[in-house]
C-alpha cells in the first residue's frame, strides 16, 4: 500500500503529486518514505509484490460503490475530473488484485468509477 504522493503529474514521469505546491506539507515526509519503500521494492526480485496507490482524495467514511477505475503510475481522473477513492472501495481493489494477481512486481492506481 502506498500513498498518492508519489503517482506522476505528467506523462514523462518528473513531477510527482508531492512536488506541487498544494501538496500539503505535513504529508510530505509520509509521502517521501512511501517513494522511497517504492524504489526499494523496485530492486527486489526475491518477492512478489504489488504497490496500490489510492486516487488523491482517499476518504475514510465514504461509500462503498465496489466500481473502480484500475490505472498506472499517473495520477487519473475519473470521468467527473475527480481522483477520489473511499476506503471501501480501495479495500475492494486491493483484495481483486490480491485474487487476480494481475500486477506483480508493479505499482498500480485506483479511483473511483
Amino acid at each position: 500500500m502506498g500513498g498518492a504522493g508519489s503517482l506522476y503529474v505528467n506523462a514523462e514521469h518528473t513531477v510527482q503529486v508531492k512536488d506541487g505546491a498544494d501538496f500539503p506539507a505535513g504529508f510530505l515526509p509520509l509521502a517521501n518514505a512511501q517513494g522511497r519503500e517504492l524504489e526499494e521494492l523496485r530492486k527486489r526480485n526475491d518477492v512478489k509484490w504489488t504497490f496500490i496507490s489510492p486516487a488523491g482524495d482517499f476518504r475514510a467514511d465514504g461509500e462503498r460503490t465496489g466500481k473502480y477505475i484500475l490505472a498506472g503510475e499517473e495520477l487519473t481522473l475519473n470521468s467527473k475530473g475527480e481522483s477520489i477513492i473511499s476506503y471501501a472501495d480501495y479495500a475492494v481493489a486491493m483484495v481483486d488484485e490480491i485474487e487476480n494477481g494481475d500486477h506483480i512486481q508493479q505499482r498500480i492506481s485506483v479511483v473511483r468509477e
